[in-house]
């Protein structure tokens, strides 16, 4: 089981994207830990979940009237690819509807979640809002190119919660924002792309989540604002 000495007990969880294979493998990691009080598991449509869908803000406002303070929020969501979108591989393959979907689901929605759920971290103990990021969305690291609207996607989503973690620090003196890359994990998200993945470094869902889930309990207020790689290590803008 995993170590989450850090936060109080009982805490509580709200897992948004519980159906996706990291979501779900989050709430498989935390379900009946002895130090988790309550989970919220919230999907666009998933049975066994409660509604929330990332592009209707109703729908956001809605999901976060929960009645207990959450002590940590995963946004295990994002999207890269799907039937009619891949990512691009020059500037000729960028289109404006493709480039503002991924905007949506990676930015806009991370935004708006932060909007309704970051009022209900509590005051005076440990919180943690997590976002699934990812390691291409650094600037820095940058140097193949392509990818461009998922690369710009994830440095807004990154810039977004810089920003997320400077105005939440004025009012939850104990919170920490941080982005997350959770590696190259066995889903639907990274299935086209596994060829060149290193033996070794193909995790399954289940993994990343208990990788993902050190981390969180590792960070404190002196890391809002950063973004982690599963491994620890933080990843620079």
């Amino acid at each position: 089981m995993i170590d989450l000495t850090t936060f109080p007990t009982p805490f509580n969880v709200a897992i948004i994207g519980a159906s996706g294979g990291v979501g779900e493998a989050f709430c498989e990691a935390l379900d009946g830990h002895k130090r988790v009080g309550n989970i919220y598991r919230f999907s666009r449509n998933a049975q066994g979940t409660l509604p929330l869908d990332l592009c209707d803000e109703a729908s956001i406002k809605a999901a976060a009237a929960v009645d207990k303070p959450l002590h940590l929020i995963i946004l295990a969501t994002g999207l890269l690819h799907d039937s009619d979108l891949m990512p691009e591989k020059s500037l000729n393959d960028i289109t404006a509807d493709n480039m503002a979907r991924l905007m949506a689901v990676n930015v806009i929605g991370p935004a708006l979640v932060a909007k309704h759920f970051i009022p209900l971290l509590p005051r005076q103990e440990k919180s943690v809002f997590a976002a699934l990021s990812a390691r291409v969305g650094s600037i820095s690291d940058n140097r193949m190119g392509g990818w461009h609207s998922y690369r710009a996607s994830k440095a807004a989503l990154n810039m977004l919660l810089k920003n997320i973690a400077i105005e939440t620090a004025r009012k939850y003196k104990h919170a920490s924002v941080i982005g997350l890359h959770p590696g190259t994990v066995d889903t639907g998200l990274s299935s086209p792309f596994q060829t060149n993945v290193k033996e070794g470094k193909l995790f399954s869902p289940q993994q990343s989540a208990q990788y993902l889930l050190s981390v969180i309990n590792t960070v404190n207020t002196a890391d809002t604002g950063k973004i982690f790689a599963w491994d620890g290590e933080e990843i620079q803008p």
